[in-house]
């Protein structure tokens, strides 16, 4: 009986442990993850001072694209990092299956996400006063979705980009199009028609209805499930091209 795939699993676990180090020894990087999402929600209070009911409306919302943009930006360029120090080659060397290297990395960061979103909630309801009909449980989950759909689309970025600027470059090219288009701004029915199907194969649309039913509706629906299971495939989906593509990346 081989005890190769027991080891690959476990050189996953090692990796992911050796990201936790990293980030764990880089403070600016900690401050950026678990800050800049509460603080920015902090400043949206604020921006809607005296307008409760719009700050009320938006930031159940807003918890769902804020944590997903840090996580991308957070992810993409720690990736980059760890191919420009000659880690990610080495590590590549090793007898350890592209998805199995993935893993690792998803695993890190996916705890990271989990983290902030948990945090970002938690400020959201008990220090900004939203209240969440769904409750903080179900709001949990559709956060933690969404960091990790920032995470899944950051690896695949870095698996793209060649520099740390170019996965920056990739963030206007893979975000501000959904940003427009889940229904933030103007409710996606009332788009034209070639926006509103271009937003049906949007993953942080799924993303949005999801925060938006559990900030509306108190109980779970199949509507609910629906919008969960979809991202949950949009995440499945960039790991896997992220796994197909990066060694490629690391050896051109």
């Amino acid at each position: 009986m081989s005890l190769r795939p027991k080891g690959e699993k476990m050189r996953s676990f090692y990796t992911a442990a050796r990201v936790l180090r990293q980030l764990i020894h880089d403070p600016r990087t900690l401050v950026l993850i678990f800050a800049v999402p509460p603080l920015l929600l902090w400043l949206l209070k604020y921006v809607f001072d005296g307008q409760s009911q719009v700050f009320n409306q938006f930031a159940p919302v807003m918890l769902g694209i804020f944590p997903m943009v840090m996580m991308f930006l957070i992810t993409s360029i720690a990736t980059l990092r760890e191919r420009h120090s000659g880690t990610l080659s080495r590590l590549m060397s090793l007898p350890l299956s592209k998805t199995s290297f993935l893993i690792g990395y998803a695993l890190a960061f996916s705890l990271v996400a989990a983290v902030q979103a948990i945090l970002t909630t938690l400020v959201m309801i008990y220090f900004l006063g939203i209240d969440i009909s769904g409750g903080t449980g179900l709001a949990i989950v559709a956060a933690i979705s969404s960091a990790l759909l920032g995470t899944a689309m950051g690896l695949f970025a870095s698996a793209f980009a060649q520099t740390e600027f170019q996965a920056i470059q990739f963030m206007p090219a893979l975000l501000f199009p959904q940003i427009l288009l889940c229904g933030l701004f103007v409710a996606r029915d009332q788009m034209g028609d070639v926006l509103y199907k271009i937003s049906d194969f949007l993953p942080l649309t799924y993303s949005t209805d999801l925060m938006k039913r559990i900030a509306m509706e108190s109980s779970w629906s199949g509507d609910h499930r629906k919008d969960l299971l979809i991202i949950l495939c949009f995440i499945i989906g960039f790991l896997i091209i992220g796994a197909l593509t990066i060694r490629r990346q690391e050896k051109s």
